[in-house]
């Protein structure tokens, strides 16, 4: 099969193959950023190790040079956006990938975004750019393993009636003061409010009021931190429904909320957000 295209470049869909590549230390810490947070683009990839490598060709250049060892690949949802040939590569990791991390000892049992891929994508996103933003005021990210591991939790949190997955899970270590935080990624996908059983942005306000009321995370996952609620959405108008919900619920759950609001062309930027760094 033909790896290039007809004057000998790469392409989206083929890349000629080379073998003896081995990943550096830079590129483990790539691999390892994938693994906790799921896809990433080739711009966040750049800025996870911007502090110590300024040049982003070399680093687009090193990305395709794992691609190529079969190390990394793209997976194919991203070519189904508008001018995607402009955008950056998202990357995710092969098994080849996973193998290596495995044989270095330092493979983890992550919690990666699951269900439709845009929305684990953007999930991702967020994510991925308040671990480098943390890291870089000297702040720990705590991932959700790390959390499950302490009581050997389930990743859902059981209610009085039915349960609630949140969209991703982590920490934040500020230097021995600590929060914890369930995000949630809104992209219009649901309802704002449905009387059948299915998710809707009623009913999770309603099962996050719950949690946050009864300090069912505490009980759950080992908590002491206090938990705070981060949800992202694509609209503004969407955002403006979701805060006219969290009107009618109780000041402990309205002071333990975020919001923020991240157009789908944002997500390719760095940083998506910058918020919860402060401790403040």
């Amino acid at each position: 099969m033909k790896m290039t295209d007809s004057i000998g470049r790469s392409t989206f869909y083929r890349i000629a193959s080379q073998p003896d590549v081995r990943p550096t230390a830079r590129e483990i810490r790539w691999l390892k950023h994938i693994e906790r947070h799921g896809p990433q683009s080739s711009q966040y990839l750049y800025e996870l190790t911007r502090d110590t490598h300024r040049c982003k060709d070399t680093a687009l250049r090193q990305m395709q040079k794992l691609r190529a060892g079969g190390f990394l690949c793209l997976p194919p949802q991203q070519r189904a956006t508008e001018q995607a040939d402009f955008n950056p590569y998202i990357y995710d990791l092969t098994k080849a990938a996973k193998d290596h991390l495995n044989d270095l000892g330092i493979a983890e049992p992550t919690v990666r975004p699951t269900g439709h891929w845009w929305h684990g994508y953007a999930t991702s996103c967020v994510t991925s750019s308040i671990d480098i933003a943390a890291a870089r005021q000297s702040v720990r990210y705590i991932p959700a393993h790390t959390i499950l591991a302490k009581r050997n939790a389930s990743y859902e949190i059981p209610l009085n009636r039915g349960k609630l997955i949140p969209d991703q899970l982590f920490a934040l270590d500020y230097g021995g003061s600590f929060r914890a935080f369930a995000l949630e990624v809104d992209r219009g996908t649901e309802p704002i409010q449905s009387k059948a059983a299915r998710k809707s942005l009623a009913r999770s306000v309603d099962q996050y009021a719950e949690i946050l009321e009864r300090g069912v995370h505490r009980n759950h996952y080992g908590l002491k931190a206090n938990l705070l609620v981060l949800w992202v959405f694509i609209s503004r108008i969407r955002q403006e429904r979701f805060l006219e919900k969290l009107e009618g619920c109780s000041p402990l759950v309205r002071q333990s909320v975020l919001s923020t609001v991240v157009s789908e062309k944002e997500q390719r930027k760095y940083p998506v957000t910058d918020l919860l760094i402060s401790p403040t």
